[in-house]
């Protein structure tokens, strides 16, 4: 096809005349051959069956008297009438028993002949195309009968030349006149190609004088065009027209108000749009008219695309929050607002051709390598929640960052727009910080209890060791180092609760780590173990060892963790006042769900009402009674799970207890 891709229209229109004519006389011609031998030779079939069926009804008395000769001038004769001398080679009858009776032969009679074609008793003849004597011959067998008794077969030869040629000569006829018609076509196709294509021609002239920038060349379609358009002179009755500064209604209501007040009403020169009018003329009249119009809007479009791209601009210089532009393959940062100057340290020089990876701490290097492993789509947006960033002097920094996927300079890009969030962040910290320090309070009869009984194993070996001391008594080895083993293991129990404590209530990290979800739940549950059995809640751990490892921040996990544990007591303390014989317990379970890490906390407390279900999240909410909670510990922890990628469900019965899941995206090993 690439060959014929240069070709003009004109011969294209020409040539593709030509060919569908061709195709067309072609099939037809085959159409026609077919009909005309399928018929013709039919009909000379019916013609040879009614010479034999003639001499078969005329010639039945001749074969009873046994009388040749008469049977002999009878073929003859039919085969010698009229314009069958051309058409029958010959005609033989025989009896029953192939003895041929008579014949039109000049020659002896080919023997072979006698068993050549025989009649099936049911059928009332029987064509068969043989070679008698060289020539090609349709033998057509006609039983001779007496009644209801046959007694013997007329055999008609037709001549199957004869029937060629007439077909020949037919054919013949029929291709010249087609051959005529196809001539004087030729000569229309020429001159329609040219009146065709004539405007067009033109119409590629002045497309390249667009395509060079020039808008104000005079449109020369000829004669006829031009007093067509004279006669309407829409040109003279629209001020709009040559005058791109001037509002075209059409035009503005579907690309909208560029500058100033919207285009509430036509203008008073639009009432009656003479553009836009019903077209006129034919098709070549049609898209001149309509390249017209295209050129006057491309005016227009042109001014607006101008006005446009200056006030977007103006909108990227003077955005509130730095926006970058980077290629998709290689994420090179290709144009910036001077925003992004103010907050991240870099000149404008420093950030073109700047990898914006180079903004991102280690960790968030693959955040936008979502948009280059998919299939790229224009318009897709990822909203990327509390991600580090860092200035030219190294300092780091959180953002919220927003990608769209986008076309620049015909080029596959990425849009990238970031919110300083630092002192919110700074904030919600806090918040959990004092969250934590409320916990801590809440704990401490329980954190009391729990040093109480190593301190007291520790004083009760001291006083021991002093009173073997004071009464001079012998101490035997293997009572010395069990009770100074045991005053060790009681002095690392203190310890290791006070470590938890001290982790506990230390001010967390931002930093994302690999945690296992089974260490946040055995350190919440050393602080609050024994403050459960005080208050008769019976807690029962599941824990999968075989967990895989989420990205997360252990000292926030054990925040969330104890929120939930703290509220199945407080659910259960409720309950109790209503059932005091009720059960009371806490199952803290972890598995794999579908390929994420997953916890829950199930308890037999009073449950949540399905109304309030979707609430309890919503910060300051609370079930509890007034004076017992402010409710932010809920909103605190869906807010950590959130930052983590994880997801968090409620399901409650009133009455029946809570359960609380949450799950978290795994990490390979």
């Amino acid at each position: 096809m690439v060959r014929f891709r240069n070709i003009s229209l004109k011969n294209k229109i020409f040539s593709s005349i030509l060919l569908v004519l061709l195709l067309i006389s072609v099939l037809i011609a085959l159409l026609a051959r077919y009909i005309l031998i399928s018929s013709l030779t039919q009909e000379l079939e019916h013609r040879g069956i009614a010479i034999a069926q003639s001499i078969a009804d005329r010639g039945s008395s001749h074969v009873l008297d046994k009388d040749p000769a008469k049977l002999l001038v009878l073929a003859f004769d039919s085969a010698q009438l009229g314009e069958r001398k051309a058409l029958v080679n010959y005609i033989f009858i025989a009896d029953l028993d192939h003895e041929v009776l008579a014949h039109t032969f000049v020659h002896p009679f080919p023997t072979w002949l006698r068993n050549a074609n025989d009649v099936p008793g049911s059928q009332p003849h029987s064509v068969t195309l043989l070679e008698v004597e060289g020539e090609p011959t349709l033998d057509i067998a006609v039983p001779m009968l007496e009644g209801i008794y046959q007694i013997a077969t007329v055999h008609v030869g037709l001549n199957k030349r004869h029937i060629d040629n007439l077909v020949s000569k037919l054919r013949f006829t029929f291709l010249g006149f087609i051959s005529a018609v196809c001539v004087i076509i030729f000569l229309l196709s020429h001159r329609i190609s040219q009146y065709i294509t004539q405007p067009v021609s033109r119409l590629i002239r002045m497309s390249d004088e667009i395509s060079k920038g020039n808008l104000n060349f005079q449109l020369d379609l000829g004669k006829q065009y031009a007093d067509l358009m004279s006669e309407h002179g829409k040109e003279e009755r629209c001020p709009a027209y040559h005058n791109s500064d001037l509002p075209c209604w059409h035009v503005a209501r579907t690309m909208g108000p560029t500058s100033g007040e919207a285009l509430l009403e036509k203008p008073s020169y639009c009432r009656e749009c003479v553009i836009r009018h019903k077209q006129i003329g034919d098709e070549v009249l049609q898209l001149a008219d309509s390249f017209l119009y295209m050129v006057r809007s491309i005016k227009l479009y042109r001014n607006r695309l101008a006005e446009s791209e200056a006030k977007y601009r103006s909108l990227f210089d003077a955005g509130p929050d730095p926006v970058f532009v980077l290629r998709l393959k290689t994420l090179e940062i290709v144009d910036a607002n001077p925003r992004a100057e103010q907050i991240y340290g870099y000149t404008m020089e420093e950030l073109l051709g700047m990898s914006f990876r180079e903004l991102e701490l280690a960790e968030n290097v693959d955040t936008l390598d979502s948009f280059r492993q998919q299939p790229f789509t224009l318009g897709a947006c990822v909203f990327f929640p509390k991600i580090i960033h860092r200035r030219s002097d190294g300092s780091p920094f959180f953002v919220n960052m927003h990608a769209c996927g986008i076309k620049y300079a015909d080029e596959d890009a990425i849009i990238v727009s970031t919110t300083n969030i630092t002192d919110m962040v700074e904030k919600d910290a806090q918040l959990i910080q004092a969250s934590k320090m409320t916990t801590l309070g809440e704990m401490s009869a329980g954190i009391a209890h729990e040093l109480n009984q190593p301190l007291t194993a520790i004083k009760m070996g001291t006083d021991f060791l002093r009173r073997v001391a004071e009464q001079d008594a012998p101490l035997q080895p293997d009572q010395m180092a069990k009770v100074t083993s045991e005053i060790g293991a009681q002095v690392v129990r203190a310890k290791e609760i006070i470590n938890t404590l001290r982790q506990f209530g230390r001010k967390a990290d931002l930093a994302v780590e690999r945690v296992n979800l089974n260490d946040p739940v055995r350190a919440v549950m050393k602080l609050v173990s024994q403050q459960m059995k005080l208050q008769n809640i019976h807690v029962v751990l599941d824990l999968d060892d075989g967990l895989p490892r989420i990205q997360a921040q252990d000292n926030r996990l054990q925040q969330v963790f104890f929120n939930l544990l703290t509220n199945a007591r407080d659910a259960i303390n409720a309950k109790r006042r209503i059932n005091p014989d009720g059960e009371s317990s806490i199952l803290v379970r972890t598995f794999l769900q579908d390929g994420r890490a997953a916890l829950t906390v199930a308890d037999t407390g009073t449950g949540i009402a399905a109304a309030k279900v979707d609430k309890i999240f919503e910060p300051f909410y609370t079930t509890k009674e007034t004076g017992q909670g402010m409710g932010l510990g809920l909103a605190i922890s869906y807010g950590i799970v959130k930052d983590y990628g994880g997801e968090i469900h409620v399901d409650s019965e009133e009455g029946q207890g809570t359960t609380f899941t949450l799950t978290f995206p795994a990490i390979a090993a």
